[in-house]
């Protein structure tokens, strides 16, 4: 039996890692400049991590949610407290679509409607309900598509009041920040008068903060720059350190009942016991305020002269959610990234490159990036692509 081919692979093997650098099967040493779709937020091989996850599955590995477990309640208000969502409960599962997947069925039976608004360019998940509110044809079959859901462009405030005013909407399902159509933020102010319209037509505010959330832009989700409150907040990526874990975080207008979510692996004691050891590391570490000052470094750093690098045609994110839209002839710059550098990042079609490094990340190693950068469009100033 081969692997069912659904992915482009680069030809390198990554083997350990520790901190922000990874070494491949051959030895050949990279710095992470992508923690693995930005899961990896406390540094390969963190020794507390490996230390507690090593400790857990010595005395229990796993054992199904028909019983008590006290990590998850752990877990709950360790994360209520450090997210400032401290009155909301907490529904553990295994991924970001899953996550999306039960906010979605929340909405729907909070509010007794079956409508979802979502955006263009989002992007939610490969599942079934969370590729139906995801806007990319390329990845959903005849099976997902649904007159159920409606995309809006993002920003636009007459749209959203245009569909909601309808009040046949369960919830507005929207990123944090867009990362995979390559790093786009709603305006502070569009999110504020989103929340004024779902509270004036009913309608549940889901913030999806799977790749926003966790410290990554400087506050531990992202829509909390706009000092909004969501109804229901979805999690997952960088919760665990690449342990497969998601979170569904939910407002106490919410009411559960027995049998309306479910899962067998979500919550279990080695997820709970990675998720609690990178809360650890992200507080006793000041992780998210070493995210807002990298984040502020990059910035400068790549509009030395008050305008964006000269490769650029732009740049966007906050913190260490980056994305750096190319200009034409710097389109190749991943690539040679890569294998001229030595350095992992992400892409958003061909011409954005992200920037999710772990949040551990130091002035060195962003310094480092950034003379590999120069060095790169330097010799592409010469020599277009």
């Amino acid at each position: 039996m081969d692997l069912f081919k659904v992915y482009r692979l680069w030809d390198i093997e990554p083997a350990r890692g520790l901190d922000t650098t990874i070494w491949d099967k051959n030895g050949t040493e990279y710095m992470d400049f992508y923690g693995g779709h930005a899961v990896i937020s406390i540094g390969h091989s963190h020794p507390h991590y490996v230390r507690m996850l090593s400790e857990q599955l010595a005395r229990l590995g796993f054992y199904s949610n028909a019983v008590q477990n006290s990590l998850q309640k752990d877990l709950a208000r360790r994360l209520g407290k450090a997210c400032g969502y401290d009155d909301y409960s907490l529904f553990l599962c295994n991924s970001g679509a899953e996550a999306n997947e039960n906010a979605l069925k929340l909405a729907s039976f909070h509010t007794g409607r079956s409508r979802i608004l979502s955006f263009c360019k989002a992007f939610h998940g490969r599942t079934s309900g969370a590729v139906a509110v995801t806007d990319n044809p390329a990845i959903r079959s005849p099976f997902n598509y649904t007159g159920d859901v409606s995309f809006i462009p993002l920003d636009d405030l007459n749209a959203a009041e245009r569909e909601l005013s309808s009040g046949s909407y369960a919830g507005v399902i929207i990123e944090g920040i867009q990362g995979v159509s390559g790093i786009h933020m709603p305006q502070d102010n569009f999110l504020r008068e989103l929340r004024s319209l779902c509270n004036k037509y009913g309608s549940v505010l889901i913030l999806d903060e799977v790749q926003s959330g966790y410290g990554r832009t400087g506050r531990f989700f992202a829509h909390q720059f706009s000092g909004i409150r969501a109804d229901i907040i979805t999690t997952a990526k960088g919760m665990a350190n690449g342990f497969p874990i998601g979170g569904v975080i939910v407002s106490p207008d919410i009411m559960p009942s027995y049998g309306m979510l479910g899962t067998t692996f979500g919550g279990n004691h080695l997820a709970c016991t990675a998720a609690l050891a990178v809360l650890d590391i992200i507080e006793n570490e000041h992780l998210i305020e070493n995210a807002a000052k990298k984040g502020e470094y990059f910035h400068a750093a790549f509009h030395p002269s008050g305008q964006p690098d000269h490769a650029l045609a732009g740049y966007r994110g906050r913190g260490l959610m980056i994305g750096l839209h190319l200009k034409p002839e710097y389109t190749g710059l991943r690539e040679r990234l890569l294998f001229q550098e030595h350095i992992f990042t992400g892409a958003a079609g061909a011409d954005v490159i992200r920037l999710l490094p772990p949040l551990t990340i130091s002035f060195e190693t962003a310094a480092r990036f950034m003379k590999s950068w120069h060095r790169l469009t330097a010799k592409e100033e010469k020599q277009p692509s």
